[in-house]
């Protein structure tokens, strides 16, 4: 392992622990800014180093990246260049969860091309196994995003 994928892992799984505490408190309706900044911030950095890993041409962890970088650019500015306000807390909220999705999606992704159990029950990724991971995956995701929307108020600070 390079050092710069040593890094971009590193920064993705930080993006994912800080992310789940930051959408989780989003969930009960607590802004949690030290834990939502640092998600925020790993998370920028984590689709950003993902562009300079060695690859000969785009591919599909470049797309999702691209992606990730447009909805944290939506994050960012509406919880700190719209403090929230208005249809901004939800615009936050929704792309907050966006941007932990697709850092979680890459994550079951690269877990069944790393983890040998899981590369034998999905060698090209297209089995069922593959789908249903990522199928609940999503379905969590939204009721997340939903019940995050829902209860987050955006006052306060924790």
């Amino acid at each position: 392992m390079t050092i710069q994928v040593f890094i971009h892992v590193l920064l993705s799984l930080v993006g994912l622990v800080t992310g789940f505490a930051a959408v989780f408190g989003l969930l009960s309706g607590e802004r949690r800014d030290g834990w939502t900044a640092v998600f925020l911030a790993s998370t920028v950095l984590t689709s950003a180093t993902g562009f300079v890993l060695p690859a000969d041409k785009l591919l599909p962890s470049h797309i999702v990246g691209i992606i990730s970088l447009v909805v944290l650019a939506i994050a960012l500015l509406a919880r700190y260049g719209q403090h929230l306000a208005g249809a901004w807390r939800s615009a936050y909220v929704v792309t907050a969860v966006i941007a932990l999705y697709l850092n979680f999606f890459v994550f079951i992704a690269q877990a069944f091309l790393k983890v040998p159990a899981l590369k034998a029950a999905a060698p090209t990724g297209s089995e069922p196994p593959f789908l249903i991971a990522q199928g609940i995956a999503l379905v969590l995701f939204v009721l997340l995003g939903i019940g995050s929307v829902r209860r987050f108020k955006g006052l306060g600070t924790a």
